[in-house]
């Protein structure tokens, strides 16, 4: 069990130090080392624990498989996984929820295609990559791994929002009314319409060469085979 508790302890230090770094430790550490710095203290903690998790979990020792999910909910699996893809690629464009080094911070006026979806694309495509993987694949360390990332995601996207509103006041606010934190949410009470969730052509076809790139990557890194053609 002891590379099993290595793995634990390299996922709890990873998502602790994203919580710490991300809300109690901020404001003191951004005002003593200022905004890039304190980035990049960010990103090399980030990197560090997500290497300490990475040979924790290829030195982990072999567990039985409580559950295996049948052929048909990979196939599924497969399907929900590039909705995530495109919910991660879409993230990175036009964001207001990530840092600003330079301090400029400019919300969308409208929410259109992935932001209309959620206000949190990118925790969203984490969250649901955890829950499918830990629904398909009942290993210790998956669980291990799976629950690590599922938690930091979700919880992260509330915090995100308490943090935001502290930040930016009645600027995230109409952020907030003009969108939902749940998938589709907006639309399902009536305050978005279902057109303005389309994303746009270049997304699409991102978010699916993304998506091919990891369905491939399965295999390659000397995991199960996937992908609906399976």
């Amino acid at each position: 069990m002891a590379g099993l508790a290595n793995l634990v302890a390299a996922m709890t230090a990873f998502v602790g130090t994203h919580f710490l770094l991300s809300h109690p430790l901020r404001p003191a550490l951004v005002g003593r080392l200022g905004e890039r710095p304190f980035l990049g203290l960010y990103s090399l903690v980030a990197l560090l624990t997500f290497g300490w998790v990475i040979l924790a979990a290829r030195t982990a020792p072999d567990t039985p498989l409580w559950w295996i999910a049948p052929s048909w909910a990979w196939q599924v699996a497969s399907i929900v996984m590039l909705f995530a893809s495109m919910l991660l690629l879409g993230s990175f464009f036009g964001n207001p929820a990530i840092p600003d080094p330079t301090g400029k911070r400019r919300m969308p006026g409208e929410a259109r295609g992935i932001f209309a979806i959620t206000r949190h694309p990118m925790m969203w495509s984490f969250t649901i990559w955890a829950v499918v993987h830990a629904l398909l694949w009942g290993s210790a360390s998956n669980l291990v791994i799976t629950s690590g990332i599922g938690i930091l995601a979700f919880f992260g996207a509330l915090a995100q929002d308490a943090k935001k509103k502290r930040l930016l006041g009645e600027a995230w606010r109409e952020w907030e009314a003009r969108t939902s934190f749940w998938p589709f949410g907006a639309q399902l009470a009536g305050r978005s319409p279902w057109r303005a969730t389309l994303p746009r052509p270049a997304l699409l076809a991102g978010g699916l060469i993304l998506w091919l790139i990891a369905t491939l990557a399965h295999g390659w890194l000397g995991g199960p085979e996937v992908g609906p053609w399976h």
